[in-house]
């Protein structure tokens, strides 16, 4: 193991990271071997790692010393933040904040970060086609992640910058699957029109991840995007219909109806997609289906995924 270049991958008992951490350790003739971070070292998916040969540490996004601790002696960097455990852009731009001064510090060679657009850029708070969310944001899980990016970059960071996409997974564990409705019909709702939804499996991204690492230099101080596929809402709902043998259909609604749902983070969200749609064309060609091959040859396409996971998606 000695001779095997060490990954530093934050959030390894997660989506995305625990996607790379897998990716790693499932491929007996790589070059690299897997520090997995996380707050609970002792927990049964940091245990599970540890049992496939990763190495866990504990360390804390908002402790830089633990972060600088974590990346010594590594070759590489998987960072990324989480929003939905806090819903605090403020926190999520600190994290990153640490991560990047950590890497800097510990002189990792290679860090991906795993980023959004910062929607800003496109659309100004001070236009009045979408509402200002926590006194400066349009989509505040994007906008800080893109606000970092910047960190990276003036430190010096060798950094990828990687733009990721909805998550199918997102029809099983975060409640955006087909409702069943008043005329006892499923549906799934977005507010996205004729749009197309670039989106992946998150084990892909961890995937892809890998890929750029196994690239060595050649994404160092670039920004990628990558996607499973770009469906419109129609062809989710089409094959939602075919795996499920019931009719799904696509609701479109208004992007103000959207942001009054009531769940948490519904205001955002109804941002999220606007932002999308109303910037269709540029976020299609900023997130690569072929990319995201050549990353990983085992790239799922939606009705892939779909059958492989339909039995977990709740149907109310």
């Amino acid at each position: 193991m000695s001779d095997k270049k060490i990954i530093a991958v934050v959030g390894a008992t997660g989506a995305q990271g625990g996607g790379l951490a897998r990716a790693i350790l499932n491929d007996k003739s790589s070059g690299f071997t897997v520090r997995a971070i996380t707050r609970k070292p002792d927990s049964e998916k940091a245990q599970q790692l540890k049992s496939i040969g990763a190495e866990v540490v504990s360390a804390d996004l908002d402790n830089l010393e633990s972060m600088i601790k974590a990346f010594e002696g590594t070759y590489g960097a998987f960072c990324i933040t989480n929003f939905w455990e806090h819903f605090s852009p403020e926190k999520e731009f600190e994290q990153a904040v640490n991560q990047a001064n950590a890497a800097k510090h510990a002189g990792v060679k290679h860090v991906i970060w795993s980023t959004l657009d910062d929607t800003r850029e496109h659309l100004p708070i001070s236009d009045s086609r979408m509402p200002v969310l926590m006194g400066k944001y349009n989509v505040p899980h994007f906008d800080a992640k893109g606000e970092a990016n910047k960190v990276f970059d003036e430190l010096g960071v060798p950094v990828t910058h990687l733009n990721t996409v909805f998550y199918w997974d997102n029809f099983v564990y975060f409640g955006l699957g087909p409702k069943r409705g008043e005329d006892g019909k499923l549906a799934i709702t977005f507010p996205m029109g004729t749009a197309k939804l670039p989106s992946i499996a998150v084990e892909d991204i961890g995937k892809c991840a890998y890929g750029v690492f196994k690239k060595g230099d050649k994404f160092i101080g670039k920004t990628i995007g990558i996607a499973g596929g770009h469906p419109s809402g129609e062809e989710l709902a089409s094959a939602f219909t075919e795996a499920m043998g019931q009719e799904v259909k696509y609701n479109s609604v208004p992007a103000d109806i959207y942001r009054t749902f009531g769940f948490p983070g519904a205001d955002e969200m109804g941002n999220m997609f606007q932002f999308k749609a109303d910037f269709n064309d540029y976020y299609c060609k900023s997130r690569s289906i072929e990319l995201a091959k050549e990353l990983n040859p085992e790239l799922q396409d939606f009705k892939t995924w779909l059958n492989k996971n339909k039995s977990m998606i709740p149907v109310e």
